[in-house]
């Protein structure tokens, strides 16, 4: 089944399509097929804007699209960045590091104990038909207060996982793909798909 993404993120692109593999589904991005629209993420929760993209992009394609809305929630800024993880801070001028630098300046003041965060993402596929698939995970660690590994993307060298006693950004892509928000949200995907008659069982 040809899916198109909903984004212009090729890291995305790539994190999913190594998940994805196994679902007889091949991804390309919206802009491979000419598609270039900037849509309004208005909603109040990751699965809102998720299903805000997919339906954008699956209408101006007329193929399934799938689209992930994902991001960071710090426990002592009230679940902030939140659904505004890439747009954190509202500035232009800030790129993934200038958002990641941002946070751990908000986060000076939370003492070690107290600096649980988790990535969130949620995975909307909407049909021609009007089909709506959708899945969240998450994954739950702390905020580091430097930024440590040079692997991922986004705010990865400041998310520690516990269990593997490092960084998401130190993980190999192997690694991160065990145990992501994405891949956790992706496996629950795979399930309902399953259900849906979408995929094998």
């Amino acid at each position: 089944m040809r899916v198109v993404l909903a984004s212009k993120n090729k890291h995305k692109l790539v994190e999913i399509s190594k998940i994805t593999e196994k679902f007889d589904m091949e991804l390309v991005l919206q802009s491979e097929l000419g598609v270039d629209i900037d849509v309004e993420e208005n909603g109040t929760t990751f699965e809102e804007n998720s299903l805000i993209k997919a339906k954008a992009v699956m209408e101006a394609t007329g193929l399934p699209a799938l689209a992930d809305d994902s991001g960071i929630a710090v426990d002592a800024l009230n679940g902030e960045p939140g659904i505004y993880s890439a747009r954190y801070g509202f500035d232009d001028s800030l790129d993934d590091w200038g958002r990641l630098e941002l946070l751990l300046k908000n986060t000076e003041h939370v003492p070690d104990g107290q600096r649980q965060a988790k990535f969130v993402c949620v995975i909307t596929m909407i049909t021609p038909e009007g089909k709506v698939i959708q899945a969240r995970g998450e994954i739950h660690g702390e905020l580091l207060r430097a930024p440590v590994g040079e692997n991922g993307f986004g705010y990865d060298p400041i998310f520690y996982y516990p269990p593997m006693g490092k960084s998401t950004a130190e993980m190999t892509p192997q690694e991160k793909n065990g145990v992501s928000h994405r891949a956790n949200a992706l496996k629950v995907f795979y399930e309902k798909l399953k259900e849906a008659g979408y995929a094998d069982k």
